[in-house]
């Protein structure tokens, strides 16, 4: 499994699309310095964090896992990769699982550069409040998690069609109705593509208008989970080459 991770890591870093993940910082100071909220009342960090996540954990964070689940896949699908890459003594089942953990470790890695960026606009903006350590790691391991089914699901797609821009047209077109999904009750918790802005959302009253039961978004992001990887590994296992 380790020289599947390297392998992965390999053809990955020699991709254009790391220079896309160093740039989260940057979208992250952007979003921090142009909210144009303030309240008194309001810790200025836990301010600042609600109103970066309505851009990146609605939008950015979906459409940049699709793109990475993309790019996984995409030297596999030139030139009879996959054939070549299941000629080796490797099972399907660890090439599987091994694209899978590389593309949940490089998500983490955006969280943290996206967290990164909230303290930079912190200090660029002279924040004297305590700095809410409890809800940022809360938020940070949140979004994480709740991109699990996320990046299984995008995967499953990446690895079932043969053009780039196909998974990733699909990944668009679903993101884009998140902004009206996640106003519903009955639908926001279910859809895989809010799960991140739900999980990483701070408002703990029920009277918020996105609070979701953190019980009730664990059971979902858990069950659909189970259903995208077993599925995209079921599919992965039979799929000609």
């Amino acid at each position: 499994m380790l020289s599947i991770l390297q392998s992965e890591w390999f053809k990955f870093r020699h991709s254009k699309i790391l220079f896309m993940i160093l740039t989260v910082p940057l979208v992250g100071i952007f979003l921090g310095l142009t909210n144009g909220f303030s309240d008194d009342r309001v810790n200025e960090w836990y301010l600042s964090l609600l109103t970066m996540n309505f851009t990146y954990g609605l939008l950015f964070l979906p459409l940049l896992t699709g793109v990475l689940a993309s790019v996984i896949c995409r030297y596999e699908h030139q030139a009879g990769g996959w054939k070549q890459l299941l000629a080796l003594p490797v099972t399907r089942g660890k090439v599987f699982a091994a694209k899978y953990i590389l593309l949940l470790l490089l998500v983490l890695v955006i969280q943290l550069l996206f967290f990164a960026s909230l303290y930079v606009v912190g200090i660029m903006q002279g924040f004297t409040d305590p700095f809410p350590m409890q809800i940022v790691w809360k938020s940070l391991v949140g979004g994480w998690v709740a991109t699990l089914p996320l990046v299984a699901l995008q995967l499953w797609m990446a690895i079932m069609f043969k053009s780039f821009a196909a998974p990733f047209a699909v990944n668009v077109i679903l993101t884009l109705p998140t902004i009206l999904v996640v106003n519903s009750e009955r639908l926001g918790s279910f859809y895989p593509w809010a799960q991140p802005f739900l999980m990483m959302y701070i408002g703990g009253d029920t009277s918020d208008t996105f609070f979701v039961p953190w019980d009730q978004l664990l059971t979902v992001v858990g069950g659909s989970f189970l259903l995208f990887f077993i599925g995209g590994y079921i599919y992965f296992q039979r799929k000609a080459v």
